[in-house]
């Protein structure tokens, strides 16, 4: 197949970003461009489980207690990493696992671990169905089937399946949040994220049914921990990815995209980036107001879309029509660039496995959602907003792909916020990139604009502020003990915040909205690193060591350990790390 470059029409406009309080210089930065993908294969599964195994008696654990290899992804500089789910009589046990660092002979370099898996085998009184118990059963008195069903009830919805539903029996630890001995006495509004910390209550045996259903054409997307003792609901959570009303697509002035000539049409198929999944390439697709992907969208010249936004229920396939997949083109193109460009990471999954998006899903969808059944997007042309294409929409949803393939946190609760966030962040950085031409290895020191949906909403006013996110009525600005308890989209405004202060760094005046009142040591304004380091820290720290049940606590001690090895021990990264989560209630501040 013959690749072709195509010019085609959208509207153009300048981008805008917050600029820091201190000016910016760049500096060399450190190798870090991911190694080759390599295959989990059984051989290496069973070395990293040895290997795991031998310190086993380190955490006082018997041989009841196992690993298993759940995937492995490139690492950086010649690393790869594994995460290993830790099972009780060979079950799994929810958001108990490690992450590994292998080096290239397949040795252990470190592990970072979410240890919820201790309390099993240590109380031999216990009864079988409450605290942790030393003959803890893992004979389910329900089957799978049952469990989808029990699942699909509390739902009570008339839908019907886009995925079919399945059910994985796990160990479920319920658990309780506790004060540290050094807060105990502190009243509630004084508290620090590091000054509480979730411990297991106790264990019940579940299983984890994942539903992706349709409502009518909306995406109705869930996971259900169903008792397998009795079949009640133990807890439920969304898992429909999305960023509500984010972005625009009208505002990339006339941009080149990849095509592919087959028997004389040209395909939106992308066969320079990516290989297999459903189109063999990257693609672009028509889901003509459906809820499933449609067929790629052809053409008869290599001239696409009008740069308008698309008119209701008018043609999905003529030129006003094909903008919204242009759009989606570029933001693919663009974000798949800035990954392997700068990390050496391929695709979403790191292994090169080709994604998709859809375009014109539903009728006047106010939506763009990732799917984990197809690990694709699906883009909406919205009715209260405009259409929802845009870079950072696109950027956003591809985040999501990455997460999900790397730490996978869990979509509810603090670690929900920090995946929303992560998106958010990854929004951003593609932003950058691309409006500073989607070229070279380093992230550019600006070209975002710091808010998102900004561009989309009719009125001008965004939907999202990173910088300060208390500014759209409903996100807090810093970590407190609620934060678990509101939607993700809305927890995440905290981690937002700090990757601003850690990027940009923070305003000592009060009265500015780059200011924080929990930045008490010198200076008074914290210095940030810029984007490219920023998001380095980041990016590393959520692909080589956060685990599913990582919170706010958990994410500030993994990016301090990510800032150190890239940038040293004392170095003044791991500095600026410290002092953008003290900025949010997350640990205590230091001077720089």
């Amino acid at each position: 197949m013959n690749q072709r470059s195509c010019t085609c029409i959208a509207a153009s406009i300048g981008a805008m970003s917050f600029l820091a309080t201190m000016p910016l210089q760049a500096a060399p930065q450190p190798a870090t461009m991911m190694s080759a993908p390599v295959a989990n294969t059984p051989q290496s599964s069973a070395g990293i489980v040895a290997q795991l195994e031998a310190r086993r008696a380190q955490r006082g654990l018997d041989a009841r207690h196992g690993f298993k290899v759940l995937v492995q992804h490139p690492g950086m500089q010649g690393t790869q990493v594994a995460r290993v789910a830790h099972t009780w009589k060979g079950v799994p046990i929810f958001g108990s696992e490690s992450v590994v660092v292998l080096d290239a002979s397949g040795r252990i370099q470190s592990e970072s671990a979410s240890e919820r898996s201790a309390g099993l085998g240590k109380n031999a009184g216990a009864a079988a169905t409450g605290a942790p118990a030393d003959d803890f059963s893992v004979v389910p008195a329900i089957s799978p089937r049952q469990a989808i069903d029990k699942a699909l009830g509390s739902l009570g919805a008339d839908a019907r399946h886009a995925a079919p539903p399945s059910a994985e029996l796990i160990i479920y630890p319920v658990l309780r949040t506790e004060r540290t001995p050094e807060a105990r006495d502190k009243q509630e509004y004084e508290l620090n994220a590091v000054d509480v910390q979730d411990v297991v209550d106790h264990y019940e045996l579940a299983y984890l049914v994942h539903t992706r259903m349709h409502v009518g054409d909306k995406p109705v997307y869930h996971d259900t921990v169903v008792s397998a003792r009795d079949g009640s609901i133990l807890d439920q959570w969304s898992m429909l990815q999305t960023v509500i009303g984010v972005g625009k697509s009208q505002y990339n002035g006339e941009v080149p995209i990849n095509t592919t000539l087959v028997d004389g049409k040209y395909k939106m198929i992308d066969d320079t980036r990516g290989t297999g999944g459903m189109f063999g390439a990257m693609a672009i697709t028509n889901a003509n107001h459906g809820t499933t992907a449609g067929n790629v969208y052809v053409n008869d010249t290599n001239t696409w879309g009008d740069g308008k936004n698309y008119i209701p229920k008018g043609s999905t396939t003529d030129a006003n029509g094909q903008t919204a997949a242009v759009n989606a083109m570029w933001g693919l193109m663009n974000t798949y660039d800035l990954l392997s460009n700068v990390f050496g990471w391929q695709s979403l999954d790191g292994h090169n496995t080709a994604t998709y998006i859809a375009a014109h899903v539903n009728t006047a969808y106010d939506n763009a959602y990732y799917s984990d059944t197809c690990r694709c997007m699906f883009i909406g042309d919205g009715s209260s907003f405009t259409s929802l294409g845009s870079i950072d929409v696109i950027g956003h949803e591809m985040g999501h792909g990455v997460t999900a393939a790397t730490s996978n946190l869990t979509y509810s609760g603090e670690s929900g916020g920090l995946n929303e966030s992560a998106s958010d962040i990854n929004g951003e950085i593609v932003e950058a990139y691309a409006r500073a031409g989607g070229k070279g290895e380093t992230i550019p020191l600006e070209g975002n604009d710091w808010v998102l949906g900004k561009e989309i909403s009719k009125s001008g006013t965004p939907l999202r502020w990173m910088y300060k996110p208390s500014k759209d009525g409903a996100s807090p600005d810093a970590w407190s003990s609620s934060l678990k308890r509101i939607d993700v989209h809305y927890s995440s405004g905290p981690n937002n915040r700090m990757f601003y202060f850690l990027s940009q760094g923070s305003n000592a005046d009060k009265a500015s909205d780059y200011y924080s009142k929990y930045l008490v040591k010198t200076p008074a304004a914290m210095t940030g690193v810029g984007l490219d380091k920023a998001y380095r820290i980041w990016f590393k720290a959520n692909t080589t060591k956060f685990t599913s049940s990582t919170n706010y606590a958990d994410a500030r001690t993994k990016m301090i350990e990510a800032a150190q090895e890239l940038y040293g021990k004392t170095s003044k990264e791991a500095t600026a790390v410290m002092r953008a989560y003290a900025a949010i209630n997350v640990g205590a501040d230091v001077d720089e």
